[in-house]
């Protein structure tokens, strides 16, 4: 009995665990103009606090999940953007700009730290755990790359907290790349092996015209039941149908031929290899398998699907669009406005493939047209001064409330008192609601500029400033310093209405942000050290070539060379024959015999003998004369 209570128990705490731990993905494909392709996808998972402080990780990744408790982050929000979206092409951002990033890496975070202190070193912590984490270089958004944004941006999460600070970071010059799509599939719970994530292939993602990933942690705490951490992983790409298609028919890029090109006949051509292509008459054909090089690998075991996302895959198409699927999909069409949304639920274990028929271009959907549009340029010109010259334009028929959020590397010192803006069509009234600027402080912060802007209905705000150029010191610039330093992206945040007439308004923030910018500085030569030392190395090596024979050599004349043995190769030769001669004889303690003299007795043979040793002792040393002794004590020469 007690036994049988007890697996009731345990059964009972498994099955509110899980029930507490859910996990959710989908996949929204909208086909956009110019023959380009929407694919959203999101994926969600939730533990609860207790589980997560307690490290008791189910479906929320374990790694994710100490580095946010060693850093004490309360909310995380990582951005990897690349490319540009069309406004103007495509209408509104996907899910209204808040899963956004600027070009390269953008993080930013709130913290619970007593002091400012405390944050910026739980805040370098974090930087450098996620930069290990996500194979990135977020490791460099140091105390000048940092800002306490105040008004641009709000928590997501509704759990109360204490001492909160936050903190945002940008580094514009980071190449996204498959190195940081592994890890961030590998914070899924199938890993990218099954589902709507098996899609993501790394030669698809960055090939396309726009993309961005974006990893968002928030704690969520619903009127009744315990509080939870949820993670919510998104990634929003823009296909070139076109493009995506070709390396199935040829993994080599070439240009179409002529032949298959359709060439306006109404225009005048040259020559007969010239060829104005026409405008295209119909979007064509498309599938999942020929978009993303395979079918969709089943459906993910551990999602469960929401009222919200009561499907995995769902296409935004036209209602006179064929559609048709290689397995039996559930169609849960649902009419929005204009456009139908048709659902269809994965298969446990088989391939599912989506297959979208051709259309007349002329019935493209219709696309949500933005609320703002805004561009920033670089204006002036020379290396000592510059300025920065951004358009803002309200396309809505009622005013804007945005908040714009620049943060300027330090060595671009901001002139505050030349910001000035301009309305048109003209209104009496300023546009500045209100300025939180803190000024840059030579290599220890940049700048943080922070407006609050009302821009009336229809119009376009001017928004200009200059600023002055540092001086680096040769030791900070980066190798390609000729290129010029990246500027990160101005971040606007449109304020809700609060209009219950407008139909942009849903009481949520929307955010877009622009371009970034290359800065050009005053570079130096650096090629200049590199010819000094080399002119200076070769003079220092003629010099001390001529010096060294100077003190080193004996010179002779010929006659005298030739008299001494030093006459070459053949000299120095014999001098040491001979020296290994005399050693030989000294060794063997061997006496050469001498000839009979010319009857002057032994006496003058002892003395050449002697003379002789005394020659060869010479020769031995090294000092050859080119002479010989004789045995009767007369020389010879050779």
């Amino acid at each position: 009995m007690i036994r049988w209570l007890l697996h009731v128990i345990a059964v009972a705490i498994a099955i509110q665990w899980v029930d507490a731990a859910e996990y959710r993905e989908s996949l929204v494909l909208h086909p956009l103009p110019q023959s380009a392709l929407l694919a959203a996808f999101n994926f969600q998972s939730n533990t609860s606090i207790s589980e997560f402080e307690q490290q008791n990780y189910n479906l929320f990744p374990r790694s994710l999940g100490q580095i946010l408790l060693h850093a004490h982050a309360e909310e995380l929000h990582l951005r990897f953007a690349l490319g540009r979206w069309d406004g103007e092409s495509w209408g509104a951002r996907p899910r209204g700009g808040r899963k956004e990033g600027g070009t390269g890496v953008e993080l930013w975070a709130w913290l619970q730290a007593d002091s400012e202190e405390e944050a910026s070193a739980r805040w370098f912590t974090l930087t450098n755990a996620l930069s290990g984490l996500f194979c990135a270089s977020i490791n460099f958004v140091d105390q000048t790359k940092t800002i306490r944004p105040v008004s641009s941006f709000e928590r997501e999460g509704n759990r109360p907290a204490k001492n909160l600070h936050l903190l945002h970071g940008a580094l514009p010059h980071e190449v996204v790349c498959t190195e940081n799509l592994t890890p961030f599939l590998k914070l899924l719970p199938c890993k990218g092996k099954a589902g709507v994530s098996s899609l993501l292939d790394g030669h698809k993602l960055f090939d396309a015209s726009w993309q961005t990933m974006a990893v968002d942690v928030r704690s969520n705490c619903p009127e009744t039941g315990e509080c939870q951490i949820e993670i919510e992983q998104t990634v929003d790409m823009v296909l070139d149908i076109e493009r995506s298609m070709r390396p199935a028919k040829d993994p080599i890029p070439r240009p179409a031929p002529i032949e298959s090109i359709s060439c306006n006949t109404t225009k005048p051509y040259n020559g007969e290899d010239t060829c104005f292509p026409e405008d295209l008459i119909e979007e064509r054909a498309w599938s999942l398998k020929e978009i993303f090089g395979r079918p969709v690998r089943g459906s993910c075991p551990l999602n469960s699907p929401s009222k919200i996302h009561p499907g995995d895959v769902e296409l935004i198409v036209p209602s006179n669009r064929k559609i048709s699927t290689d397995v039996f999909g559930r169609d849960l069409a649902a009419k929005v406005s204009t456009q139908t949304s048709r659902i269809y639920q994965l298969p446990e274990s088989a391939d599912f493939d989506l297959k979208v028929s051709s259309h007349p271009i002329g019935q493209d959907l219709l696309l949500s047209p933005p609320q703002l549009t805004a561009s920033r340029t670089f204006t002036g010109y020379g290396q000592e001064h510059g300025g920065v010259h951004t358009v803002l334009t309200n396309l809505t028929p009622e005013p804007l409330d945005i908040v714009y959020l620049e943060s300027l590397p330090w060595f671009m010192k901001l002139y505050l008192h030349t910001l000035s803006t301009n309305i048109v069509p003209t209104t009496s009234s300023s546009p500045i609601q209100n300025i939180l600027y803190r000024p840059a402080l030579d290599r220890q912060r940049g700048t943080h500029l922070e407006l609050t802007l009302r821009i009336p209905a229809s119009c376009t705000l001017t928004l200009t400033y200059y600023f002055e150029k540092a001086i680096l010191r040769y030791t900070e610039y980066p190798p390609d310093a000729n290129r010029g330093f990246d500027v990160a992206p101005a971040v606007i945040r449109i304020l809700p209405t609060n209009s219950s007439s407008s139909e942009f308004d849903n009481g949520e923030s929307t955010y877009l942000r622009t371009t970034s910018l290359l800065l050009p500085l005053p570079t130096p030569d650096f090629s200049m050290p590199y010819n000094v030392i080399i002119l200076t190395s070769t003079v220092i090596a003629m010099g001390f070539g001529s010096i060294f024979n100077l003190i080193t050599r004996r010179f002779v004349a010929a006659e005298e060379a030739e008299a001494m043995g030093l006459g070459g190769v053949k000299g120095r030769v014999r001098e040491k024959v001979m020296a290994i001669m005399g050693k030989l004889g000294k060794v063997g303690g061997k006496k050469e015999s001498l000839p009979p003299g010319d009857g002057d007795g032994g006496g003058q043979g002892d003395e050449g003998a002697k003379n002789g040793v005394a020659g060869e002792k010479e020769t031995a040393n090294g000092i050859s004369t080119g002479q010989e002794v004789k045995g009767n004590g007369s020389v010879r020469s050779r």
